[in-house]
């Protein structure tokens, strides 16, 4: 039987679980939103704001502009991870979400390369680092906060709602430009059709400021205020603690790498092979990937349930060898596939990598949290985790397109993510330790 928990005794009375769940889940949606749309329109970028003379070098110019974006992440991870520890969750939340509402919103409004020449994938550039700095700081925290003040029977199931905010910001960015796509011409939504997206974006930051003003700082963080116990430099600490740096360790190879590759193969990835491998149209590419995140939904939410009762250890190691099995033959199955128009065929495989996804990202919430001590937890779980996310999962779509194009064979490249998880796989399989039931405030 799992360890008991004493969190219990310090839960708030005005916070039910439910109040605090929607609250920080819809602020992390705006965060995927906005970091997402840009990934969903980077095939439209290439010819938008960089030199259009030639389409595959545009094309890569817009994935490594995507990856700058989550290159930086770590950054963000560490500079809002400290202040986290030291100021509170609640706090930073409400400079992350401010700026990464600010630059999406920008983005929509920016020139392209033939009204402004190299200024405009410079200013893009720009924007797309402060959106890095952004996730890096939210993406970790929000994992913390809502573990923290999750139940601890169903810390699994309660927390990995959070998980499925990547995939509803991606479904929701990709059906939105389906449907301009459907009701603008080309050209229509090449001139101004995909700045919608990022207006769009306006909307949601000012309900997620009103939700987020809601919220109330997490109980353990209240007691170690209480205490005096606050860390006044908590990611030197994680450095100089060997237990701290050795789970870091595994939380940047193991659980966050595994994670990240295959969110990124199956939801970002997948659009852009389908589209321009595969041969699928716009619109059938956007409906796989739209197709793949549904089925994501309920499949997370029973992976967390199943690690609450399992254990996360093996929910976790069971995605990641699926994973590494199927990566491969699921995109060969899709080239196979585009000759035949067979979207039944195209969508159960799409179904097929999504199963992976889910059984590695239902538990990470829950896990991120659980593997560190309260005082530095923030700064141990966002900083390893950004760098997997940002590193590994944000630089993979341009890795694949350029190892594909040295190679001449459009399956090449995905060799690289199916390495990377067979590594996540062994290191899991020899250091992850099981973490379900453990006390948060220690």
């Amino acid at each position: 039987m799992p360890p008991t928990s004493n969190v219990s005794t310090l839960k708030p009375h005005h916070n039910p679980h439910t109040r605090v769940a929607v609250a920080a889940c819809f602020g992390t949606f705006l965060e995927w939103y906005d970091f997402l749309t840009f990934a969903a329109l980077a095939v439209w970028f290439g010819p938008l704001f960089f030199p259009p003379e030639n389409p595959t070098a545009a094309l890569l110019a817009s994935l490594a502009t995507f990856g700058a974006g989550m290159v930086v992440r770590p950054l963000g991870a560490a500079l809002f991870g400290s202040l986290g520890d030291r100021i509170g969750r609640r706090k930073v939340f409400m400079i992350t979400i401010l700026l990464m509402g600010g630059a999406t919103l920008a983005v929509g409004l920016l020139p392209t390369y033939a009204q402004a020449g190299l200024w405009a994938p410079v200013l893009l550039l720009i924007l797309r680092l402060l959106q890095g700095l952004s996730a890096g700081g939210e993406i970790g925290g929000s994992a913390v906060y809502l573990t923290e003040h999750a139940p601890v029977r169903n810390r699994g199931l309660y927390t990995s709602v959070l998980q499925l905010m990547g995939p509803l910001g991606i479904l929701a960015s990709t059906l939105q430009i389906a449907f301009l796509q459907q009701m603008l011409s080309p050209e229509d939504f090449m001139a101004w059709g995909w700045r919608v997206p990022f207006w769009v974006s306006l909307i949601l930051l000012l309900i997620s400021l009103k939700a987020r003003m809601a919220l109330h700082e997490t109980p353990i963080f209240h007691a170690l205020q209480a205490q005096a116990a606050l860390a006044k430099t908590p990611l030197r600490d994680c450095f100089r603690d060997r237990q701290t740096l050795a789970r870091m360790g595994i939380l940047f190879l193991c659980v966050s790498a595994g994670g990240a590759v295959l969110f990124f193969s199956a939801q970002v990835y997948s659009g852009v092979f389908l589209k321009t491998v595969a041969g699928f149209d716009g619109a059938h590419s956007s409906l796989l990937v739209a197709i793949g995140t549904a089925t994501l939904f309920p499949l997370t939410l029973l992976a967390g349930w199943l690690s609450d009762r399992i254990g996360r250890r093996k929910v976790v190691l069971a995605g990641l060898l699926l994973g590494a099995l199927c990566l491969l033959p699921v995109f060969n199955g899709w080239l196979a596939t585009s000759g035949s128009g067979s979207l039944l065929h195209a969508a159960l495989l799409m179904m097929l990598i999504t199963l992976p996804l889910a059984l590695v990202t239902g538990p990470q919430t829950a896990l991120l949290a659980e593997l560190f001590p309260a005082r530095t937890r923030y700064s141990a779980a966002a900083l390893p985790h950004n760098l997997s996310a940002g590193w590994i999962g944000g630089l993979l779509p341009f890795f694949i397109t350029l190892i594909n194009e040295k190679a001449g064979d459009p399956l090449a490249g995905l060799w690289y993510p199916t390495l990377l998880l067979s590594l996540a796989f062994m290191v899991g399989l020899r250091y992850l330790p099981e973490t379900r039931g453990v006390d948060l405030s220690r």
